[in-house]
C-alpha cells in the first residue's frame, strides 16, 4: 500500500523572537538568534533587569515584578509584550510556561509563533494517562499499571495488588517530583492517594491519579528527537539522566553506559515511532526507564527543549534551539538520519547555585567572582557574571558545565579538570558535590541507578564509596 502524499506545512516566516524565559536558557536562546541574524526580544522580570540576556537582547520589556506568578507565568503580559515590541515569534524555553496548551493556543490564536510543538500535542503529552496510552498504540513498551485513573482507594488498591508493590501513585497532569509519590505496603496506600489527591487539585486543577509499578534499580534513559511539518522525524542519540536528587536531574551524559547496540538502536527506533503516531513537530524528548534486565519503558515525552539539550549538541553538532526556530517557520530538516553522525563521549553537570551541606538549601546573593573553565571541548552555559545579584525567586540553576571526550574515560578527566578551573565566590554551589561524583567508583564505572544518591548520599552532602546497606550496586 502506497502511503498518502505529505501535505507540506504553510509556509511562514520568523522574523523577530520573544524569550518568555530567563536565566541560562535565555541566554542560549538569544545567541542562536543572534547566530541566526534574528532580532530577539527578551521578556523580564523586574528581579532580572540587569541579567545577562537583557544585555545580549536588541530589546527588553518588563513584565512585572519578580515574583513568577506575577510575571514569567503572566500570560497576558507576555502577550502583551510580544505585541509592544513587533516579535511574531515566542520562544518559551523550559519550565514557566513551555508547556502549558493555554499559552501555546493564546499565542497562535495572537497570530504568533508558538517555537515547540502544538497546543493538541501539548495537552496529550500533559495528560500522563493518555500519553501512555499513545505509547501503547506505537507499540511502544510502558510500566505496569492502572489503564486510567483510579476511581477510588478501593480501585487503587486492587491495582496495586495486581502489579505488586512497591508502586508509584502518579498525577495524571503533572510531572516530577510534586506529581507522585512511592507506595511500598498497602498499609500506606490510602493517606498516599489522599494526599497525592489534594495536592494535584492545588498544583494542577486535576485530581485524577494512576497507579503504576515502581521500577526499582532503573536507569533513566532519555532520546532526543527532532520533527518537521513535512514528515521528517528523527532521532539524535540517547541520554543518561540517572543521577537525581528528589527526581530532579544533577548529571547527564551520552551515550548511556548501560546501553548496547542493539538496546540502543531498540530505544531510539521507539522514541522516533512515538513522535511520528502522535503527529509531533520541533524537538522533544522521550524519556524510558531502562530496568535490570535490559527491558526498557516509556516515562513520559517532554514537549520542549530540555536543559540537558547541549549534551545532544556536543555530540551531533546540531544546534537544537536554531532548528526549533527554523521548524517552527516551516522549514523542513535539511538532513535525514543517516545523516546524523553522533561523536565520542559527553558529559554535564548542573551546578545549581545550593549547599548541599545544608540540605542543598537554595543560595543567593551577590556573586563576587565568576570564572567558568575553557579549553578544547568544553562548553558552558550560564547566565552568570561577577557583580551578578542572583535573586531569590527562581530555580537555583547557575550554570551547566559540558564537556565532550573521545571516550567516558576522557570525558571524566576533561570534566574533573573543568570543574577544577570552575571559580565562584559569593554563593553556595554544588561544584564540590560534582567533583567527588567524578571520582565516585559507581559512577565512574557506569554502574549507577536511579537510587544511586539514596544509597550513597551522606548527610553531610558528600558520597560515601560503599552503600549504607553494605551491598554492591546492581549491574546495569
Amino acid at each position: 500500500m502506497t502511503a498518502p502524499p505529505l501535505i507540506a506545512a504553510p509556509a511562514r516566516s520568523v522574523e523577530k523572537v520573544l524569550v518568555a524565559n530567563r536565566g541560562e536558557i535565555a541566554v542560549r536562546i538569544v545567541r542562536a538568534c543572534r547566530d541566526m541574524e534574528l532580532p530577539v526580544v527578551v521578556a523580564h522580570s523586574a528581579a532580572d533587569r540587569d541579567s545577562l540576556a537583557t544585555r545580549l537582547a536588541d530589546e527588553t520589556v518588563c513584565i512585572g515584578p519578580g515574583a513568577a506568578g506575577r510575571s514569567y507565568l503572566n500570560i497576558p503580559a507576555l502577550v502583551y509584550a510580544a505585541a509592544r515590541s513587533g516579535a511574531d515569534a515566542v520562544h518559551p524555553g523550559y519550565g514557566f510556561l513551555a508547556e502549558d496548551t493555554y499559552f501555546a493556543q493564546v499565542c497562535a490564536d495572537a497570530g504568533l509563533t508558538f517555537i515547540g510543538p502544538s497546543a493538541e500535542v501539548i495537552a496529550l503529552m500533559g495528560d500522563k494517562i493518555a500519553a501512555r496510552a499513545a505509547a501503547a498504540s506505537a507499540d511502544v513498551p510502558i510500566l505496569p499499571g492502572s489503564p486510567g485513573a483510579v476511581s477510588d482507594l478501593t480501585d487503587a488498591l486492587g491495582w496495586a495488588s495486581r502489579i505488586g508493590y512497591p508502586v508509584v501513585l502518579k498525577a495524571a497532569a503533572g510531572g516530577g517530583g510534586r506529581g507522585l509519590r512511592v507506595v511500598r505496603k498497602a498499609a500506606g496506600l490510602p493517606g498516599a492517594l489522599a494526599d497525592l489527591r489534594r495536592a494535584a487539585r492545588t498544583l494542577f486543577f486535576d485530581d485524577r491519579v494512576y497507579v503504576e509499578k515502581l521500577a526499582s534499580a532503573a536507569r533513566h534513559v532519555e532520546v532526543q528527537i527532532l520533527a518537521d511539518a513535512h514528515g521528517t522525524v528523527l532521532h539524535l542519540g540517547d541520554r543518561d539522566c540517572s543521577v537525581q536528587r528528589r527526581h530532579q536531574k544533577l548529571v547527564e551524559e551520552s551515550p548511556s553506559t548501560a546501553l548496547g547496540p542493539a538496546r540502543r538502536e531498540e530505544i531510539c527506533a521507539a522514541a522516533v515511532r512515538l513522535a511520528a503516531r502522535i503527529g509531533y513537530v520541533s524537538a522533544g524528548t522521550v524519556e524510558f526507564l531502562l530496568g535490570a534486565d535490559g527491558e526498557f519503558q516509556f516515562l513520559e515525552m517532554n514537549p520542549r527543549i530540555q536543559v540537558e539539550h547541549p549534551v545532544t549538541e556536543m555530540r551531533s553538532g546540531v544546534d537544537l534551539v536554531q532548528w526549533m526556530i527554523r521548524i517552527a517557520a516551516g522549514e523542513p530538516l535539511e538532513f535525514g538520519q543517516a545523516d546524523v553522525a553522533l561523536r565520542g563521549h559527553v558529559l554535564e553537570c548542573r551546578i545549581n547555585a545550593e549547599d548541599p551541606a545544608r540540605d542543598w538549601q537554595g543560595s543567593f546573593g551577590r556573586l563576587e567572582t565568576f570564572t567558568p573553565p575553557g579549553g578544547r571541548d568544553v562548553r558552558v552555559d550560564s547566565h552568570a557574571y561577577p557583580g551578578y545579584q542572583l535573586p531569590p525567586f527562581y530555580d537555583s540553576l547557575l550554570a551547566k558545565v559540558i564537556v565532550r571526550g573521545d571516550s567516558r574515560v576522557e570525558a571524566l578527566r576533561r570534566m574533573e579538570r573543568a570543574l577544577a578551573e570552575l571559580e565562584c565566590a559569593g554563593v553556595r554551589t554544588t561544584r564540590e558535590f560534582h567533583r567527588e561524583l567524578m571520582r565516585h567508583p559507581v559512577f565512574r564505572a557506569g554502574r549507577h541507578t536511579q537510587d544511586f544518591l539514596d544509597r550513597y548520599l551522606s548527610p553531610d552532602g558528600g558520597l560515601r564509596v560503599d552503600p549504607e546497606a553494605g551491598s554492591p550496586p546492581p549491574e546495569a
